[in-house]
């Protein structure tokens, strides 16, 4: 199947939740809704896209299930595009590889900011020890979050295969762009302009949150074959987060906006593993903000039917 043109009408469903995905979509003309458990009693809508934004891709990128519906809202033009195909549409205009990450890294932000708030009602529940002050909150955002939650929602982890092909990817790695750090080298600070990102051929990096702070808090550790600071470097916006280096001599590949096409180019593979990395990202706080959410339903003292 190559990339194609397909219309549809008001109402049509383009994609349906939980059906395997091999191709995803850009819009081309006209708007679409996304819905959680569409025609369902508890359905909600989650987002509005129009005129130039993707759709299912991340099924694509991680072979992974649909995670919601897309129906037309009105007459709506996409252009399909396949698996198979995702290199040729790629080389056509090299700018979609940026554009695509753009999309993937909205995502991560918004539903990080939905984490965070998240996060503040929870942490605030536990220190009252009560409730009852966040019922107006819960009845609007967080029972809508709860509607949103599957309740097989699971989080995968990448694959061994998975994992050997992305660091046959990486070795394959022009070294020149690599390089050593000692043990406890920052490799950028919260509140720094991202212009760049990283990908870990050995060692390992720890992301903090107010690193040397009071409130410090440790996020995650990034080991080999995975990336860290793409966030940053597609927005344009102040750094987030801290990295630092946590084991002597590790050793990582820088990557610039202007070095993608030419890496798309020469190790496709290694674009494709950036991909999985930030799809794989959404999919990780989309998770912690789903158990934050129950818990914060569970201490309303109403039961998830």
């Amino acid at each position: 199947m190559s990339s194609i043109e397909k219309t549809f009408n008001n109402g049509d469903v383009i994609i349906k939740e939980g059906d395997s995905g091999n191709t995803f979509f850009q819009l081309l003309e006209g708007k679409v809704a996304v819905y959680k458990n569409y025609d369902m009693d508890d359905q909600v809508q989650i987002a509005i896209l129009e005129k130039g934004q993707y759709f299912g891709e991340m099924a694509v990128i991680e072979n992974y299930p649909r995670n919601s519906t897309v129906v037309a809202e009105g007459d709506v033009t996409v252009l399909e595009i396949a698996a198979g195909e995702l290199n040729d549409y790629i080389s056509q205009n090299p700018d979609n590889i940026i554009e695509i990450m753009k999309l993937l890294g909205s995502r991560v932000k918004s539903m990080t900011d939905d984490y965070n708030e998240a996060k503040k009602v929870l942490d605030g529940i536990r220190k009252a020890h009560s409730s009852s002050n966040y019922d107006s909150f819960f009845s609007g955002m967080m029972k809508k979050s709860i509607y949103v939650t599957a309740k097989n929602f699971r989080l995968e982890r990448p694959s061994a295969e998975a994992l050997r092909e992305a660091a046959e990817a990486v070795s394959k790695s022009n070294n020149d762009k690599a390089e050593t750090y000692p043990y406890g080298t920052i490799i950028f600070k919260q509140g720094e302009i991202g212009k760049c990102m990283y990908i870990v051929h050995s060692g390992k990096v720890a992301i903090y949150s107010n690193y040397g702070e009071a409130n410090e808090l440790r996020l995650q550790e990034v080991e080999p074959v995975a990336c860290f600071g793409e966030m940053g470097m597609i927005s344009g916006e102040p750094r987030s987060t801290t990295a630092v280096v946590e084991v002597s001599d590790t050793q990582v590949e820088i990557i610039r906006p202007e070095d993608l096409a030419d890496l798309f180019r020469t190790n496709p593979a290694k674009i494709d593993m950036i991909l999985k990395n930030m799809s794989y990202l959404l999919r990780t706080v989309t998770y912690e903000y789903f158990k934050a959410c129950q818990e914060i339903y569970a201490a309303t003292g109403k039961k998830d039917d």
